[in-house]
């Protein structure tokens, strides 16, 4: 079965994006986009991380979806054939940016969580490196 996907996105916190992004928001533009699978963005977050915790639920193998009142107001106004399964998975970015042989070298590498206790464990890792 395929799936359309977007793995890769960022949260309003990050620079240079909408103030207005929101789940319910990602929710109706998956749905315009025919996009069946979104990344969450920004788990490592506290603001956004609240937010997902408050708005999404579990829908099972590791994915979420937006609560059912939720998804009421995202679906609001839509044609019956417009709506449907919108699925979310736990996502961030990561960035390494470091210095090689004089020049600054960027990777970007995107992590992929299963559950919000693994995500709970990895920012706490992360804080841990960094002190």
């Amino acid at each position: 079965m395929p799936v359309i996907a977007d793995l890769h996105i960022h949260s309003r916190f990050s620079r240079a994006t909408s103030r207005e992004l929101s789940f319910v928001a990602l929710h109706r533009a998956a749905l315009d986009k025919g996009i069946g699978l979104v990344g969450t963005g920004d788990i490592t977050h506290p603001g956004w991380l609240a937010e997902l915790e408050e708005q999404l639920e579990e829908a099972g193998d590791g994915l979420f979806r937006l609560k059912p009142e939720l998804t009421r107001d995202a679906e609001q106004g839509l044609p019956a054939s417009c709506t449907g399964e919108v699925r979310f998975v736990l996502q961030v970015e990561i960035s390494n940016i470091y210095k090689l042989d004089g020049r600054v070298r960027k990777n970007h590498n995107l992590v992929f969580l299963p559950s919000l206790d693994a995500v709970h464990r990895f920012r706490e890792r992360l804080a841990g490196e960094m002190t």
